[in-house]
C-alpha cells in the first residue's frame, strides 16, 4: 500500500469569482497557487451548502425499495434511490423521512447512517448522506416531482440483475447499494 503524506499543504487561494449561476449551481473560478510555486485556474460548481441525503429504503428483510424517476440529464428513466436535498433545520435523519414520505409514500420507525459520499469533488463541492430506513409504515406527504414516482420493490437477493441493467447507473446508488451489502453483513455476523 502506497503511504499517503498528511502533511501535504493546500494550495493557496489568490482569488475566487463567481463565472456563472443558476437557480441550483454557481460556478466559481478559482485562482491557485501551488506549494511548487505552480499556478492555475480551476473552475467549481458549489452546491447549496446544506447537504443531501439518499436512502435506501427495506420493506422488509428481503426487499428494498427503488423509485423510477425522470433524469434530464441523460433524458430518460432511471431507477435508483430516494434522495432529496435537506431542509434548513433538519438533520440528515429527518431529511432522509421527508424524501420518503414525498417520494415513496412510508415514514421510518428507524434510520441509520451508512456513509457520507461526495460527488466528483474535484469538481463539484457538495456532499451526500446515505442512510438505510427500516420499519416503514404508510405515510404520504407532498413533493415537488412533476410527475408521480414509480415505486419498484427489488428482492435483495436479485442485486446482480439489478446491476446489469440499463437503467440502474448513477453511481451513488451503485455506492448505496455496496453500502447496503456490508451493513447487512456486519448485521448478520
Amino acid at each position: 500500500m502506497s503511504k499517503i503524506n498528511p502533511d501535504k499543504v493546500l494550495p493557496t487561494i489568490h482569488k475566487t469569482q463567481t463565472v456563472a449561476k443558476s437557480r441550483f449551481f454557481k460556478v466559481e473560478q478559482v485562482d491557485l497557487e501551488f506549494s511548487n510555486g505552480a499556478t492555475r485556474e480551476f473552475e467549481r460548481m458549489g452546491g447549496t451548502g446544506r447537504g443531501a441525503v439518499m436512502i435506501v429504503p427495506l420493506i422488509d428483510d428481503k426487499t428494498m425499495l427503488l423509485i423510477r424517476e425522470y433524469a434530464a440529464g441523460t433524458h430518460s428513466y432511471q431507477l435508483g434511490f430516494p434522495k432529496g436535498l435537506i431542509d434548513p433545520g433538519e438533520t440528515p435523519e429527518q431529511a432522509a423521512n421527508r424524501e420518503l414520505q414525498e417520494e415513496v409514500g412510508y415514514i421510518a420507525q428507524n434510520i441509520e447512517p451508512l456513509q457520507s459520499v461526495m460527488m466528483a469533488p474535484t469538481f463539484f463541492n457538495a456532499s451526500m448522506d446515505i442512510l438505510v430506513a427500516c420499519g416503514l409504515s404508510p405515510s404520504t406527504l407532498e413533493g415537488d416531482e412533476p410527475e408521480p414516482l414509480e415505486v419498484v420493490p427489488w428482492p435483495i437477493s436479485h442485486v446482480d440483475e439489478l446491476l446489469a441493467r440499463e437503467d440502474f447507473a448513477e453511481a451513488r446508488s451503485v455506492a448505496a447499494l455496496l453500502l447496503l451489502q456490508r451493513w447487512i453483513a456486519a448485521k448478520e455476523s
